[in-house]
């Protein structure tokens, strides 16, 4: 079917937050087909412990070819424990070039409460300006809140939750049903 008669699926905001020796990475719930909701409390941030080394992930994008790269990931941080980088750029080279990888339609947020990076199927391992990754549908507009909130006493938590708060009353595939999860440096 041609892209302009399947709607395709959409529905992700996630907010990756550092502030201080805290990071937080909160996600939305909600997964639509076109105008749709198909659920409402999909679950799209995991606490990873890879070799007894934690990690925070949240996910934007096929939630199948998600959890593929969380394996990957969780794999080869067992590879090379307490080294989320170096993990990171193996997998996105992995993902680049391996053509079953290259298929996979998703992008990662991981954090292990020291850096917080953000993984794309382009090859990209970057690590965000300003302390602040989103992405997903209503990314923009939860980074462009969090920026904003920033300039506040409010804890790394408190500007996630807001930003998604206002993310949500902006893109409509973005809803208010969180999940957060918080790691300290």
């Amino acid at each position: 079917m041609a892209d302009d008669q399947f709607p395709g699926w959409h529905g992700t905001t996630i907010i990756g937050v550092r502030r201080g020796n805290e990071v937080v990475i909160a996600g939305d719930g909600q997964v639509s087909l076109g105008q749709t909701v198909i659920k409402g409390t999909a679950r799209k941030v995991r606490r990873l412990k890879p070799g007894g080394h934690e990690v925070i992930a949240g996910f934007a994008g096929s939630t199948a070819d998600a959890f593929t790269l969380l394996e990957r990931l969780e794999a080869k941080l067992e590879a090379t424990p307490g080294q989320l980088a170096r993990a990171s750029v193996e997998l996105a080279k992995d993902w680049r070039t391996d053509k079953y990888l290259q298929k996979l339609e998703a992008m990662l947020i991981v954090t292990d409460g020291t850096e917080l990076l953000v993984i794309t199927g382009a090859g990209d391992v970057l690590e965000p300006e300003h302390d602040i990754a989103a992405i997903g549908s209503g990314g923009n507009f939860a980074l462009a809140a969090a920026r904003g909130l920033m300039a506040t006493d409010k804890t790394a938590e408190d500007i996630a939750r807001e930003a998604m708060a206002i993310a949500a009353d902006i893109c409509v595939y973005t809803n208010g049903k969180l999940t957060v999860e918080t790691i300290k440096s």
